[in-house]
């Protein structure tokens, strides 16, 4: 008896002393923020603390006192909720011990309690704690940065805090120190973009790739690099040889399924319903996309690749492929040496790691996201199933400009069956007409009733400078 009881009566011991010590470490940082406040004068009053607390928004311009509040509200719980969850481990021991004694917790069991229930919220909450930062009101020369205490998360405040040159020098980008940015939306998101950024440095990531999505579409973009290793397939498979991945489906081993409603590419067929997604009809049955842009069309706006690379012989070399698809419009490209970087997201179904795997180059990008491309170094901007009739035109103004500037003078703008209203053509003909580019191909035609399709070809001019 004595033996069964010895586990039990040394948990309880330490989850006493953990009591113990967890209260004295509330008091003394509870003492050591006072004194803080105390030095900063806060409870100095004076004028300008006044003005502080009550609107005057130029006293600290780069100080965010509501974030600071509320971070030091969240620790604050965080340390309350785990003394709470001790006092009642140790309670639920004391009611339960005759139980318990007979029963054994192995070593593994006891560690495992103390790691995930006890020292990681502890040492979380003491992170947090280090890192809260005051503002400096006595003849302060050093720029808070606002954005950081918004953040509970440790990773996310390590990544957006200044990063110092260690040589104390200028660096090579004309600065003291880099920046590491997030979008401005991410505010908005607090909550999910600490869901994000709440991992175990050097482990595994969560498979949680439709989580960033969800982030990058609602403007939180461009995302916080990660410190932990990203999932893969366990079984993954050498990609075919280049002459062969072009026109076949991948081996379904590599692509990871279980975000998805299909579980490999034959479910993908557009006879399926329920197959996950509705854009790019039939863009994963290879059959099919062999035929665009190279076979007759009922359409007159669906054009030929050779009829389109014709206008600019020899001239046509990179390009970007911006819309949903499965990469076809590359594949083809290549076929006649023309480097084609195709946009995706995985909408529904895995459309970069499909482009990827067929031996061509998918950029991650979403609507709201500038292109990282220099300006004037595209030969071909095309565009497919994607921007329609239902994008905003404001938003669509700020899209084509960016296409605008990346395209070269000389360059060609493949505008390929745009559909709207027919009530709206006006609207985007003036948005797209404004650029004042050539037209070397221009053809509308019905959709249905109260729709059209518009393709175009239009050339960049020359602008003096």
């Amino acid at each position: 008896m004595g033996r069964l009881c010895f586990p039990r009566c040394r948990l309880m011991r330490i989850m006493g002393w953990l009591q113990i010590i967890l209260g004295g470490l509330v008091i003394v940082v509870s003492l050591a923020s006072l004194y803080k406040f105390y030095k900063a004068g806060f409870f100095l009053h004076n004028e300008e603390i006044c003005h502080h607390f009550y609107g005057v928004d130029d006293v600290y311009e780069v100080f965010d006192v509501r974030a600071l509040t509320d971070r030091i509200g969240e620790v604050l719980d965080k340390m309350e909720k785990l003394q709470e969850k001790l006092e009642r481990s140790v309670q639920d021991l004391e009611k339960h011990k005759d139980e318990l004694d007979k029963t054994s917790i192995t070593r593994l069991e006891h560690k495992r309690f103390l790691e995930q229930e006890v020292i990681r919220p502890l040492h979380s909450a003491h992170l947090s704690l280090r890192q809260i930062r005051l503002p400096r009101i006595a003849n302060s020369t050093i720029k808070e940065e606002p954005m950081i205490n918004t953040f509970i998360i440790e990773e996310i405040r390590k990544y957006i805090s200044p990063k110092e040159n260690r040589v104390g020098k200028i660096n090579i980008y004309g600065t003291e120190r880099i920046y590491n940015t997030i979008g401005h939306a991410c505010t908005l998101m607090k909550k999910e973009l600490e869901e994000y950024m709440d991992y175990d440095i050097g482990s595994y990531c969560k498979d949680d790739w439709n989580l960033a999505q969800k982030l990058m579409v609602s403007g939180c973009d461009p995302l916080p690099r990660r410190r932990c290793l990203t999932r893969a397939s366990k079984v993954y498979q050498k990609p075919y040889p280049i002459n062969e991945s072009l026109w076949k489906l991948p081996d379904d081993r590599n692509v990871r399924w279980s975000n998805y409603q299909c579980r490999n590419f034959q479910c993908l067929s557009s006879k399926n319903p329920k197959r996950g997604y509705s854009k790019c009809t039939g863009c994963f049955e290879m059959e099919k996309e062999k035929l665009k842009w190279v076979t007759n069309s009922s359409l007159p706006v669906d054009f030929f690749i050779t009829d389109v690379l014709a206008i600019k012989p020899g001239e046509i070399r990179i390009g970007l492929d911006f819309g949903v698809g499965t990469g076809t419009f590359a594949a083809r490209m290549k076929e006649r040496n023309v480097t084609i970087i195709s946009t995706a997201l995985n909408l529904g179904a895995p459309f970069s790691e499909m482009i990827a795997l067929r031996g061509l180059i998918p950029l991650y990008v979403t609507l709201n996201q500038r292109l990282p491309f220099f300006d004037n170094t595209m030969d071909l901007i095309h565009t497919t199933g994607f921007m329609d009739g239902w994008i905003d035109l404001m938003l669509m103004d700020f899209i084509l400009f960016d296409w605008d500037r990346i395209l070269r003078p000389g360059g060609l703008l493949w505008i390929d069956r745009f559909f709207c209203y027919r009530k709206d053509l006006d609207d985007y003909m003036y948005m797209i007409l404004q650029f004042r580019y050539k037209k070397h191909k221009w053809v509308i035609t019905p959709k249905s009733k109260d729709e059209l399709y518009l393709s175009a070809v239009l050339e960049k001019p020359p602008r003096a400078i």
